[in-house]
């Protein structure tokens, strides 16, 4: 691999992270402009669909006979695992709701030290030194990022626990989208995904929308979260990770984390203390050194 590619990699990536990263704000500046939960994530998932389904269309007109079609099976299991994509982006929208963005985006990246978890679980087998090492820093600078050890900060309960939720599902998220139907494009892979995780969103939004569906969330926000968290972020990523690796590439994509609170603390005037850049720092150390492969001699 040349250093061109591997430059377009990290790009790319690096891109699609910083897209993923943007994501919180604006739903939190849609929050202060009244527009529900329900609103938000239906819109963002009706307009991400539709997009990925264009995005389908051309693929097929372009290539023809060459696209492998998914089979029945594939689309039950795609549907199934995207339940968790589902989950992820409501408990995540109800976490920065009740907490600060800053603090959700943080709760959210413990899927750091609930993978190591889930894949010793799954795998039956214990994690490497290095992992725990990575977990160990991970936990150290969660408690930093989110001010823990200061007496002045009250965080809202409601919010830490869906945050914590939102880590849950979003480590599932990430198990199955690397193992299930890895024979079809990314395109038909996110499309039904986005269909499986549509069916917790709209069953949600049903269940919790008190007043009349605000139908501006479309123009006004829905673009904008589809584009940002749904159709951009992995389209790039699907592009670059080949390029980059599983390694490099977990290693940039933690852009998302700094570009999350910068946004949060330029645009939505957060404050975020010394103490907690030193946490992110912290958080994104642990994912190098999880993700870096040592030399042995």
């Amino acid at each position: 691999m040349t250093k061109n590619t591997l430059l377009k990699g990290v790009l790319l990536v690096g891109l699609g992270a910083t897209s993923y990263g943007m994501l919180a704000t604006f739903v939190k500046l849609a929050y202060d402009e009244k527009f529900t939960t329900g609103e938000v994530t239906s819109s963002q998932f009706i307009l991400g669909i539709l997009g990925i389904l264009i995005i389908n269309l051309f693929q097929k007109v372009k290539k023809g006979e060459a696209v492998v079609k998914a089979t029945p099976k594939n689309i039950f299991d795609l549907m199934l695992a995207g339940t968790s994509l589902g989950m992820t982006s409501v408990f995540y929208y109800l976490a920065v709701k009740y907490i600060p963005v800053s603090i959700g985006i943080v709760l959210l990246m413990q899927t750091v030290w609930m993978g190591v978890l889930l894949e010793w679980f799954l795998d039956k087998k214990a994690p490497s030194l290095q992992k725990i090492i990575s977990v160990a820093i991970v936990l150290l600078g969660t408690a930093l990022a989110t001010n823990l050890f200061s007496k002045s900060i009250v965080l809202d309960w409601r919010g830490v626990m869906w945050g914590v939720l939102a880590a849950s599902s979003f480590t599932t998220t990430m198990f199955t989208a690397n193992r299930i139907a890895l024979g079809i494009s990314s395109a038909q892979r996110s499309l039904y995904m986005l269909l499986g995780g549509a069916v917790i969103v709209f069953g949600f939004t049903i269940a919790t929308q008190v007043t009349p569906f605000n139908m501006a969330i479309f123009a006004k926000w829905g673009i904008i979260l589809a584009l940002f968290g749904t159709i951009i972020p992995p389209m790039l990523m699907n592009a670059g990770f080949p390029y980059t690796g599983i390694g490099l590439g977990s290693i940039v994509s933690s852009l998302e984390l700094p570009v999350s609170v910068m946004m949060a603390f330029m645009i939505l005037n957060e404050t975020v203390v010394f103490s907690q850049w030193i946490g992110i720092i912290l958080i994104i150390l642990a994912i190098v050194i999880m993700n870096i492969q040592f030399s042995k001699k």
